[in-house]
């Protein structure tokens, strides 16, 4: 059993690129547009499906042209779409500036994923009957989430990747997930809330393992993945027998690349690393992670964002297969 479930937004993606960010009130001149499919949701599930992974998208859309697009979008990457149709709302869109060192800064208006239903997501029993992974982030309202993860069977492994932090996020849905995939700021965020820990999100590489693992360990019984951009990632386990890993904690290093977009790269990492959990469910996660962090440092050397994600083929070419 390989199959994936990501519920999750689906947003069409505006990208301008400019030498620098403008500041408040100035006026910059674009250096290169595009347009193309996003979303955290849609952008991790066609990340698995690339790399090899039965992969169901659960989301919805607005009832307009996007929504029309995104549906032949998810056919052409071999989705197993269950939308559901808001009328009188128009589908997410997001709009992205990418500067000369591919750094990004978004505005994200979520429109019909805002709408996606719990009763929705539990009618697609017989997807989540299946799923050796299920994979969940938080650009839509709460609720299908807690629908989704009550949903997945006991087999199922349940990934939450908190983007962006809900600002309704709670101890009981922390809880549910069985990999926690927090970025700096939004490891920050959680200490934050449900730590009561206050730490600079640009502190947190420096910290020593030690203290990472701590700080991990206070936010539940959830292993905590800590993304790290070019810094690799940090992982630390309450129980690392389940993950077949030999360390409570450790780092892995960035690949090497030649950065272009950053856009999505998040994205490439958890549904790579959906994927992985699903077609090789017996390999330590350590090999797993090594193998989803090729897939996200590949996916910046490309613009966009779903359209950026690498396939299996590409990964392996590129880097060869993941050792411990």
């Amino acid at each position: 059993m390989s199959r994936v479930v990501v519920v999750g937004s689906y947003n069409q993606d505006h990208v301008w690129s400019v030498d620098r960010f403008p500041q408040p009130g100035e006026t910059r001149r674009g250096q290169a547009f595009a347009t193309g499919p996003g979303g955290k949701g849609f952008n991790q599930a066609v990340a698995a499906a690339r790399q090899g992974a039965d992969t169901v998208f659960i989301g919805a859309l607005g009832d307009d042209d996007l929504a029309r697009v995104a549906r032949a979008l998810a056919s052409a990457e071999g989705l197993d779409a269950r939308w559901q149709t808001v009328a009188g709302t128009p589908t997410g869109s997001c709009a992205i500036l990418v500067d000369a060192q591919a750094q990004n800064q978004i505005v994200l208006y979520l429109a019909a994923n805002e709408c996606l239903e719990a009763g929705h997501v539990q009618a697609q029993a017989d997807a989540f009957a299946a799923a050796a992974v299920l994979l969940v982030q938080l650009e839509t309202g709460l609720e299908p989430i807690h629908a989704a993860l009550q949903a997945a069977p006991a087999q199922c492994l349940r990934l939450l990747n908190p983007a962006p932090v809900h600002a309704r996020l709670d101890a009981p849905l922390l809880a549910a997930a069985d990999l926690i995939t927090p970025n700096e700021t939004e490891f920050a965020e959680l200490l934050a809330r449900f730590a009561g820990v206050e730490l600079a999100a640009d502190a947190i590489a420096g910290c020593s393992d030690a203290e990472l693992h701590a700080l991990c360990r206070r936010l539940g019984r959830a292993s905590v993945i800590v993304t790290l951009g070019a810094r690799g990632c940090f992982v630390s386990h309450a129980q690392r027998e389940r993950h077949r890993d030999s360390e409570d904690c450790y780092r892995l290093p960035a690949e090497t690349v030649q950065v272009r977009d950053t856009t999505g790269a998040g994205d490439a990492f958890n549904g790579a690393l959906a994927a992985e959990l699903a077609l090789n469910p017996q390999q330590p996660l350590r090999r797993i992670l090594r193998h989803a962090g090729r897939a996200a440092a590949l996916s910046t050397e490309r613009p966009g964002a779903a359209t950026a994600m690498p396939t299996r083929q590409q990964v392996l070419q590129r880097f060869g297969a993941a050792a411990d």
